[in-house]
């Protein structure tokens, strides 16, 4: 069962993802008034701009936030140009939409930001969920 929580302004709605969220506080320092992890609810969706959370919720690379725009039947992010960052002492980060085919034959499509890990600790393998903070990796 999903834990996908919404956040809506009335002109976009932000989904968070609990469950894939590596904690890297992006959005936290990127946007401190409205994403403030200590606080109930954390996403305080009325202290900034629709466009300045927009941009803010592109810079998760997890993609444990994701946003739609409530005048839109589509209810999916546009498509990204698919690009590569190697974070240093993190992951790597693919952004765009993804066709993962699993070793155990699964697929599955991911879309916006993808975190790859590249400690080889991640218990979420093969995506990132943040051990490499506590390990100290280097790379």
């Amino acid at each position: 069962m999903s834990k996908e929580k919404e956040y809506s302004n009335g002109e976009v709605t932000v989904v968070w993802k609990p469950e894939i969220c590596i904690h890297s506080a992006i959005c936290a320092k990127g946007l401190p008034k409205v994403f403030q992890p200590r606080e109930r609810p954390w996403i305080k969706i009325d202290a900034a701009s629709t466009q300045a959370i927009v941009e803010q919720v592109k810079a998760c690379p997890s993609g444990a936030l994701s946003y739609y725009m409530n005048d839109t039947e589509d209810k999916s992010s546009e498509a990204l140009e698919t690009k590569v960052e190697v974070l240093n002492n993190g992951p790597l980060l693919v952004y765009g939409t993804l066709k993962i085919t699993h070793k155990d034959g699964s697929k599955e499509v991911k879309n916006k930001t993808t975190a790859f890990c590249r400690c080889g600790a991640s218990n979420n393998k093969p995506y990132c969920d943040g051990t490499h903070v506590k390990n100290d990796f280097k790379g």
